[in-house]
């Protein structure tokens, strides 16, 4: 496996941070998202979104991830530059990111959308656990300052206790510098906005959301999992109305399911796998039957 570090710029000039995980051999599938894949045989393009990880430059752009419409317009941006290709393309998202591919297949650009074979859920931000849940009283001032004072940073610190089961793991990512914590108030309102649409069954996931008129779609979630809502996970996808659908429960599992103690994130990884490459060799339409970008 080789890795490729780079940065993608967008068009406001905001430069996103990006890795590619190129595999020794030729690509079977590529996915935007995971790096363990590679050596499976699926190229992985990953990028730390706006305002977080190491697209953040300085201090005051931390959490500055821009409303909904800025949060899809950055992923179109990025899917662009890795798109058409004859291999099979992925996209997938854990936790806040899940949540944010969710609404990508239901409101994305179509010509965009038409390019991805599949999506895939991991731990999927559809609504708060009841261990991590703010108050009624949090969220509606919260809604109301993102619309008062956008960009004004604030901290919400996640319980390290609740990311895996593995110690480890929880005390990385507790002394992680780029696990910041800190959003703004824009950022948190359009959160808000996002988790009661999904999980109020408002975003509307059509059935030609994917490659080929199809939408085919993955969705994963740890029945133990304290940060986000299993149960609504669940409901969500029992609602899709699309033909290629799979809720898979890891039962034990935490938030980061690629995360937890072995042998349970190799069984996680090799599930992903096999989902992606699976669908990797269906018979589609051809490339000159796509929207042209």
């Amino acid at each position: 496996m080789t890795i490729e570090e780079g940065s993608h710029s967008l068009a406001d000039g905001h430069k996103l941070y990006t890795k590619t995980f190129k595999t020794e051999g030729p690509a079977k599938a590529r996915l935007v998202f995971f790096p363990t894949l590679a050596s499976k045989g699926i190229e992985v393009y990953t990028f730390d979104q706006r305002g977080w990880g190491k697209s953040v430059t300085k201090p005051s752009q931390r959490g500055h991830t821009g409303p909904t419409s800025q949060v899809l317009d950055d992923i179109t941006s990025f899917i662009k530059t890795v798109i058409p290709s004859p291999v099979p393309l992925f996209l997938m998202g854990h936790s806040m990111g899940g949540g944010e591919v969710l609404c990508y297949a239901a409101q994305g650009p179509r010509e965009v959308r038409q390019h991805i074979r599949g999506y895939l859920l991991e731990s999927p931000f559809v609504d708060f656990d009841a261990k991590s849940k703010p108050s009624a009283v949090t969220v509606f001032f919260g809604r109301l300052a993102g619309k008062l004072l956008p960009h004004r940073q604030m901290t919400n610190k996640l319980n390290p206790s609740l990311i895996s089961r593995d110690p480890a793991v929880n005390k990385r990512f507790e002394e992680d510098e780029l696990c910041h914590d800190t959003g703004t108030l824009e950022g948190l309102s359009g959160l808000l906005d996002r988790t009661g649409q999904l999980s109020s069954g408002k975003v509307i996931i059509p059935d030609d959301a994917g490659e080929g008129g199809v939408t085919r779609i993955w969705i994963a979630h740890g029945d133990k999992d304290g940060i986000t809502d299993y149960h609504a996970s669940k409901r969500l996808a029992d609602a899709l109305q699309v033909k290629d659908k799979e809720f898979k429960t890891y039962a034990g599992y935490y938030h980061r399911l690629h995360d937890e103690p072995s042998p349970d994130k190799e069984t996680f990884m090799e599930d992903v796998a096999n989902w992606i490459l699976a669908r990797s060799t269906e018979p589609v339409q051809g490339e000159s039957a796509k929207p042209k970008l």
